[in-house]
């Protein structure tokens, strides 16, 4: 049984995997092949790039980190969810997948605008707005089911991608806290800065010296050039109403 399993690929449930699985928790994301994301003709509004970028190469970016982080993927669709026990939600929850194997995992984060039909079982109390269905949620995105949480679009946050990645984030760090993980903060910091205070290193954090810090900043900026040196040869997705004319 994993520890969390996140249902979308997209920019909110790529923020919240990386959270958890930073935090030690066994993450899987089920990734059902694109973020709307992926229709952007160019991420304009995102801090850190002061000419925008290419959102399909943001989406890959985001993966691979997600990836290094220590979290799987597995390509499919979720069509039902329930818990394992109904008389006892911390045995989880199964999610059964189109033409795959049904899945286990203690929490389960929603992160699939705008398919929540899976979620019916759980009552979590979805809310409809149109043709559209949302999910009820707290500050954190915890929702009406223990162990069960929203992320991003699905749980009303507005649609932008900075938005949905620190929702994701937020929510990834709800499910890190209600978990049994020892974790305090996720935070790397100078050689020094709690053991020279007398402190030890709080869980999640860590202390480099400065041949460490540069080493990490060469190794980052290093994988920025090479993902930077090519045009992405990956046009953006239509939507697929204008697709069908």
């Amino acid at each position: 049984m994993r520890d969390v399993c996140i249902v979308g690929g997209g920019v909110a449930g790529l923020a919240a995997s990386i959270f958890t699985a930073r935090a030690g928790l066994d993450t899987l994301v089920i990734d059902g092949g694109e973020s709307i994301l992926a229709r952007n003709a160019s991420l304009e509004n995102y801090p850190g790039f002061p000419d925008g970028i290419d959102a399909r190469r943001y989406l890959r970016l985001s993966r691979e980190q997600a990836r290094t982080a220590g979290a799987a993927f597995e390509l499919g669709r979720v069509t039902r969810a329930e818990p394992v026990d109904e008389t006892d939600l911390e045995q989880g929850f199964r999610l059964e997948t189109a033409g795959g194997e049904p899945l286990e995992a203690r929490r389960v984060i929603a992160a699939s605008w705008s398919d929540s039909n899976y979620l019916v079982p759980l009552d979590v109390g979805r809310i409809q707005r149109g043709s559209k269905h949302f999910v009820s949620t707290d500050a954190a995105g915890r929702t009406a089911v223990d162990g069960v949480y929203a992320a991003g679009r699905l749980a009303e946050e507005p649609h932008q991608a900075i938005v949905a990645a620190g929702h994701g984030a937020k929510v990834g760090l709800a499910a890190v806290h209600d978990s049994d993980a020892n974790f305090y903060h996720d935070w790397v910091t100078p050689e020094g800065y709690f053991t020279g205070r007398g402190r030890e290193v709080p869980p999640g954090c860590e202390e480099i010296d400065d041949d460490e810090r540069l080493e990490r900043d060469e190794t980052a900026r290093a994988r920025m050039l090479e993902a930077f040196e090519e045009p992405l040869d990956e046009e953006p997705t239509m939507h697929p109403s204008v697709a069908e004319d």
